[in-house]
C-alpha cells in the first residue's frame, strides 16, 4: 500500500472512533429492576436517553483548583505542628511546675530540720563531720529561706 491509502485508513479510522466516543448513553429497566446503560438504542420501553453537556477542560481553572488544594493542605499542616508545638510547650511548662513543686517541697522539709536540730554538721570529702557554729547555722537557714522564698513563689 501506498503512503496516502495508509494515511486515508489511519483518518478514516479517527473519524470512525471519534463517533463512538461522543456517542448517546441509553439507560433502562429490565423486569428484575436493574438498571442497565448502554450505547446504542435497546428497544426496551423504559428506555431513556440521557443527555449530557460536555465542555473542553480549562487547563488554568484546573490548575488553579490543584493549587488551591495544595495551599489548604500546606495550612492545615502548618496548623497541626503548631498545635502539636503548643502541646509540647504545655507539657513541659507542667514538667516544670512539677519539678518546682517538688524542689519546693525538699527546701521545706530542710529548713524543717534545721529549725529541728540542735546541731548541724557538713561532710567533708572525707566523710568527716565538721559540726556548724551559730551563725553557720543562721546563715544556712537564711539561705534555704530564701531558696524556698525564690522557688515556692
Amino acid at each position: 500500500m501506498s503512503r496516502i491509502a495508509l494515511t486515508l485508513i489511519a483518518a478514516a479510522a479517527l473519524t470512525a472512533s471519534s463517533g463512538s466516543i461522543a456517542g448517546e448513553i441509553y439507560k433502562w429497566t429490565d423486569e428484575n429492576g436493574n438498571l442497565h446503560y448502554v450505547d446504542r438504542p435497546s428497544g426496551q420501553p423504559s428506555e431513556q436517553r440521557l443527555a449530557f453537556v460536555s465542555a473542553a477542560t480549562n487547563n488554568a481553572t484546573v490548575q488553579d483548583r490543584v493549587q488551591a488544594r495544595h495551599e489548604r493542605d500546606a495550612a492545615r499542616q502548618e496548623s497541626r505542628a503548631a498545635v502539636a508545638e503548643r502541646k509540647k510547650s504545655e507539657a513541659e511548662t507542667l514538667a516544670q511546675n512539677q519539678r518546682r513543686q517538688e524542689q519546693c517541697q525538699t527546701y521545706r522539709s530542710r529548713l524543717q530540720n534545721f529549725l529541728r536540730s540542735r546541731r548541724l554538721y557538713q561532710e567533708d570529702d572525707a566523710g568527716e563531720r565538721t559540726y556548724l557554729d551559730d551563725d553557720q547555722i543562721l546563715e544556712a537557714r537564711e539561705k534555704v529561706q530564701d531558696m524556698i522564698t525564690e522557688t515556692c513563689s
